[in-house]
This record gives C-alpha cells, sequence and structure tokens, in this order.
C-alpha cells in the first residue's frame, strides 16, 4: 500500500522551474533581436575571441557601406549586450586627416580686418548723416529767417559780380557764334559768286570784262570774309576758354567755400545751443566734442574764404588781360574788313598770332611739323 502512494505521488524535483522558462525564453528573444554577427561570436578553447569572425564581420559592413564611402570615413561604435543598442554606425562626410588636425587644434579665430573696415564705413556714414542733418536744419533756418547766419560783405559782392558777369560774357559769346556762323554761309556764297562770275566771263565775249571785275570783287570779299571768320573763331575760342573753364573753376571754388560757410554756421549754432544750457558732468562732454567740432569747420571755413579771395583776384587780373586783348582784336578786324583794308586786317591777324587754315589744303603731318 504504501508502495503504491509513493509512486503515484508527483516529483516536484522534475518540473520546470518558472523562474528559469522566463530566462530562457528572453535569451531566445535576445538572441533573435540581436544582429547576426554578435551572436555568431565564436570562443576558441581559451576563451579569446576569434579573430576570422572580426574579419568576417569587416567584409560585411564594406558590403553594407554605399561604394563612394570607405571604412576610413566610417566611425563605429560598440557597447556592450547590456545597452539598449549593440552596434552604432555614424557615417559623414570624408574629411582628410589634415582637416581632422585642424579640427582638434582649437576653435577657429576669424581675423579683425573685417570687422574693422564695417566699423569704419558704419562711423563714415554715421558722421555724414548727422553733418547732413545739421547742415540741412541751417540752411530751412536761414530760409525762414530764424536762423543767423556769417556773411563777408566784400567777398559776398565779388562773387555776385563775377556770376552776373559770367552770364554776359555768355550771352557775348552766344552771339559771337551766331556771327561767325552767318559770316561763314555769307563767305561760302560770295566764292560760289565769284566762280559764276568767272564762267560768265569766259562764255560771254561781249561782256567779259564786265563778268570779270565781279568775280575777281567777290574773291577777294571772300578771300578776306575768310580771314576775319578767322579773327572772330580766335575771339570765341579765347572767351570761350575764359567762361567755361577759367571762371566756370572759380565758381566750383566758390560753392566749396559756400558749403564750408553753411556747416560753420550749423556747428556754431549746436554749439550755442550747448552753451545755453546746463552744465554738469552730462553736458560738459558734449559740450567739449561740440567745441573741438566748430574749431575744426572754423578753421575750413577761414581756408576756403582765403582760398577764394585768391582765385578772385588772379581771376581778374585774367580776364582784363585776355579780354583786353581780345577785344582790340575783334575791333580792329571788323574795322579793317568793312573799310575793305586788306593789308591792315591781315596785319591785325599777324599782331595776335592768330593762323589761317588755306582752304583746300589738309593741315601738315606730324613729320612735316618735326
Amino acid at each position: 500500500m504504501s508502495d503504491n502512494t509513493s509512486d503515484t505521488t508527483p516529483n516536484h524535483a522534475t518540473l520546470p522551474d518558472p523562474e528559469e522558462v522566463v530566462s530562457d525564453h528572453e535569451e531566445l528573444t535576445m538572441a533573435q533581436d540581436s544582429p547576426s554577427t554578435a551572436a555568431e561570436i565564436s570562443v576558441t578553447s581559451n576563451g579569446d575571441i576569434d579573430d576570422t569572425v572580426d574579419h568576417n564581420f569587416t567584409l560585411d559592413m564594406k558590403r553594407s557601406v554605399p561604394a563612394g564611402l570607405g571604412l576610413s570615413e566610417t566611425h563605429i561604435t560598440s557597447h556592450g549586450f547590456d545597452g539598449s543598442k549593440e552596434g552604432i554606425v555614424e557615417a559623414g562626410p570624408f574629411q582628410a586627416e589634415g582637416q581632422r588636425a585642424q579640427q582638434r587644434s582649437g576653435p577657429v579665430i576669424l581675423s579683425e580686418e573685417p570687422r574693422n573696415t564695417a566699423i569704419e564705413k558704419f562711423e563714415l556714414v554715421r558722421r555724414w548723416s548727422l553733418n547732413t542733418y545739421k547742415c540741412t536744419r541751417q540752411i530751412i533756418s536761414e530760409k525762414l529767417g530764424r536762423g543767423s547766419r556769417t556773411v563777408d560783405l566784400e567777398l559776398e559782392a565779388q562773387i555776385e559780380i563775377l556770376r552776373d558777369n559770367k552770364k554776359k560774357y555768355e550771352y557775348i559769346l552766344k552771339l559771337a557764334q551766331t556771327l561767325s556762323a552767318q559770316l561763314y554761309l555769307m563767305v561760302q556764297t560770295q566764292r560760289q559768286l565769284g566762280d559764276a562770275f568767272a564762267d560768265l566771263s569766259l562764255k560771254s565775249l561781249e561782256l567779259h570784262e564786265e563778268f570779270g571785275y565781279n568775280a575777281d570783287t567777290q574773291k577777294l570779299l571772300a578771300k578776306n570774309g575768310e580771314t576775319l571768320l578767322g579773327a572772330i573763331n580766335f575771339f570765341i575760342s579765347s572767351v570761350n576758354t575764359l567762361v567755361n573753364k577759367t571762371i566756370e573753376d572759380t565758381l566750383v571754388t566758390v560753392k566749396l567755400y559756400e558749403t564750408s560757410r553753411v556747416e560753420y554756421d550749423a556747428y556754431r549754432t549746436d554749439l550755442e545751443e550747448l552753451n545755453l544750457g546746463p552744465r554738469d558732468a552730462t553736458t560738459m562732454p558734449k559740450i567739449e566734442q561740440s567745441q573741438q567740432l566748430f574749431q575744426a569747420h572754423k578753421e575750413k571755413y577761414d581756408k576756403m574764404r582765403n582760398d577764394v579771395s585768391i582765385k578772385l583776384k588772379f581771376l581778374e587780373e585774367n580776364k582784363v588781360k585776355v579780354l583786353h586783348n581780345q577785344l582790340v582784336l575783334f575791333h580792329n578786324a571788323i574795322a579793317a574788313y568793312f573799310a575793305g583794308n586788306q593789308k591792315q586786317l591781315e596785319q591785325t591777324l599777324k599782331q595776335f598770332h592768330v593762323k589761317l587754315k588755306t582752304p583746300g589744303v589738309d593741315a601738315p603731318s606730324w613729320l612735316e611739323e618735326q
């Protein structure tokens, strides 16, 4: 009876432990999820890892990496099986050894030159904007009658006379050019008329002498007209140089002087306004800076005023000399032409060294001039 009872009782030692079943299941799942290369790592009898497995793993990685990317360009990070990831492959753009060394050397320091250039340009723009604002405010104040204006009465009168004379000289120059064009047409007509009289004197025997006299007269008038035309053109050239070059150059200096005068008055007004305000630690640096700017523009204004005075003086001397000679030439040439004094007309041109171009003759070459 006791034997039967012992045979039917279940043997608890032979049943599998529930924890072992769970552990075996987890190991099986990890083996399936892990890479094949990690699962197939073999160990030698001495406990060392077989090198052939690493070699096969490297070959597999070479096949899996794209053709244009070598193993030297790929970083492989391995972790233990206890981590969440067994292997991470990081692929990036190719970098030469020199570039890698440079990156490891430390931070790159950029040159200060572009930064300094940008700061200088910004400072120039700031100064220009501030100066333009002050000058614009000064001009508007003067036109509205609110701002004071520095005036040099003697210099301003000379400048006004110069501008008025320039307009009158331009009008004389325009009239002289019109006279030259009309005289040129008259000379061409007289030459053609003389040729026609000469042709008729050869074909009309009964009026040969009459046509001949008129032909000679018209040719002589045409010749004298060309001489007078040369004198008038020389007069036009000299007056044009005086008006559009000499006087214009002086007026450019006058414009610079007027600009410096506006800047001087603008900074003078600014300094006066600061001096009327309170004097404390905040305003004193501004007053000193304004005083320096005012002094700099005052020196510039004084220099430009002196330059304008000198140029006006030399211009007046040059203008008197040039116009004296040109007016004498113009008078003598006109008087000799209408008096029919050919010798006096030619002598006038020689006196003022006026060279006439012979009709139908080309200018000499540079070899002949040498």
